[in-house]
């Protein structure tokens, strides 16, 4: 399988792999391997599989059909190749692949639900899930044909083809069969056994890696607001008196007492909040909403995250496979039973509430931006440039945070309320959790631009008011900004700024700022 260096090796092993490892494996490329616990956990329930097999005991998957054929039996002469053709009619996605990085989580994490050992199936089966990760044979997976409930069937059908050495894969950068690309890294094709084409492709992993990416983007992205929210106070003199510690301490969302801190810790030390303490520099008693509640709103936001993260976790070594297999001591003894781990409900929710969060932090950044190009709000130039008129300054750049704002909403549509039943009947409620995880890729991109719309406003608005300065912490984002956009003295298209911010919030360029 390759050398590993055990310092950098993430044991897979069903019961310990946390979202930081996933995103080592995913994103630097951390190499993973099968526990010595958990080859144990599989061979023995492995054995209760080959007892079926052997004494012929009707066991649905084991040796009958799937779904409404599951009355069908299948004789021991065929079970080899009913896994095959399991896999082979699943494998019927359609729409754009999956990134390269949403390919890798997916490997990782149906490996590690193997691991678990609940599967019934032989370790080479992970361990040829892992050297194909390891190794960089990403399966070409189309991201569109799941309904997020007997598993990410068709999805995962398409990553099991190319551990059987058949589909599509990506190698180096190249497209290939998924033969060749076994053959150049020198990966044997698995060859399946009873139950194992199942255990590839019943399960949540699909929906699990592209709510987990999101995750750590919307992180990110949350982080991003609390500065851009400090940076847009300060263009817009407002009060530092909604970020007292006291008002969060009687509302005690843990949330709002995190966005609370941060802005109060950024804005620290501002020459433009004591410029306007006094009623007489500044008659406004209280400021909009979009200022004074982005605790609350930004909490709210941050308490969502932490509930989608504490589902993912439970996610990540929980046992997705039907039926699972329940060893009972040494032997083969043991129960195989039918359930329904496989439904992706607890995910679809999650990947709602997730895209509710994103689309309520959208909506609060775009108000603040209004509220600094309007002149009417934001005593400043109107639109954020001198010469109004003669120049529209960030006019359209108001317009263009409201749009995204605007698909964000009704991106932000539930998919997990939603079902058409599916297979003759038998799979009639579904989750539709690949397609509510599958949106939350472009809400990212929009929230990031809008982001760094306001970003880029509010930096503008600064300027203004110099040589007033702002907070310490909060002029290092000023810099960043400031370091690829410079300030806006008379019209100029700035949809490259847009770009080059919305990127450095991706990177985490301003999240960092936060700690």
């Amino acid at each position: 399988m390759g050398s590993i260096d055990p310092a950098k090796t993430v044991r897979i092993d069903g019961e310990h792999l946390t979202l930081d490892d996933l995103f080592r494996i995913v994103f630097e490329q951390a190499e993973a391997e099968l526990a010595p616990a958990a080859r144990v956990r599989m061979e023995r329930s492995r054995a209760v599989i080959d007892r079926i097999v052997r004494t012929e005991t009707r066991v649905y998957g084991v040796n009958t059909g799937f779904g409404k054929m599951a009355s069908a039996r299948i004789s021991q002469d065929e079970i080899r190749h009913l896994q095959l053709n399991l896999v082979r009619s699943h494998a019927c996605g359609v729409g754009p692949p999956l990134s390269e990085f949403s390919t890798r989580a997916m490997l990782a994490l149906r490996a590690n639900t193997i691991a678990k050992g609940f599967s019934g199936v032989r370790p080479v089966v992970v361990e040829t899930l892992l050297a194909m990760l390891n190794r960089g044979v990403h399966p070409v997976i189309p991201s569109q044909g799941s309904v997020g409930a007997s598993g990410d069937l068709a999805p995962l059908a398409h990553l099991a083809q190319v551990a059987i050495g058949e589909g599509a894969a990506m190698f180096q950068g190249r497209r290939m069969t998924g033969a060749d690309a076994l053959r150049e890294t020198g990966i044997t094709p698995l060859v399946l056994g009873a139950k194992e084409g199942l255990a590839l492709l019943n399960g949540t992993q699909a929906m699990l890696a592209l709510l987990a990416l999101a995750l750590r983007e919307a992180e990110k992205a949350l982080q991003t607001a609390d500065v851009a929210a400090a940076l847009s106070l300060d263009a817009l003199r407002g009060s530092p008196a909604a970020f007292d510690a006291r008002i969060a301490s009687v509302r005690s969302h843990p949330g709002q007492a995190v966005t609370a801190r941060n802005i109060e810790n950024l804005n620290r030390g501002s020459e433009i909040r004591e410029s306007h303490r006094s009623p007489i520099n500044d008659p406004r008693v209280q400021d909009p909403y979009s200022l004074r509640c982005a605790p609350q709103v930004h909490g709210a936001v941050r308490d969502s995250l932490a509930q989608v993260r504490a589902t993912l976790a439970i996610e990540l070594n929980s046992a997705t496979d039907n039926p699972l297999v329940f060893a009972e001591g040494e032997g083969d003894s043991g129960e195989v039973i039918s359930g329904g781990n496989f439904h992706g409900q607890p995910l679809a929710i999650a990947a709602d509430y997730l895209a509710i969060a994103l689309a309520a932090l959208a909506g609060i950044s775009e108000r603040r931006t209004e509220q600094m190009t309007n002149p009417q709000t934001s005593q400043l130039p109107a639109f954020l440039v001198r010469q109004a008129g003669l120049n529209s300054g960030f006019m359209i750049m108001q317009v263009t945070a409201a749009a995204l704002a605007s698909e964000l909403k009704a991106l932000a549509t539930p998919h997990s309320v939603d079902s058409i039943p599916t297979s003759a009947n038998q799979e009639d409620y579904v989750s539709m959790g690949m397609g509510a995880a599958r949106r939350l890729e472009p809400m990212l991109r929009n929230l990031r631009n809008i982001l760094a719309i306001e970003l880029l406003a509010a930096c503008q608005g600064l300027d203004f008011l110099a040589p007033l300065k702002s907070g310490p912490r909060t002029l290092q984002a000023y810099e960043i900004v400031r370091s690829v956009s410079p300030p806006v003295d008379t019209d100029r298209s700035l949809s490259a700024d847009i770009e080059v911010v919305a990127r450095l919030i991706a990177e985490g360029e301003f999240a960092r700022l936060l700690g």
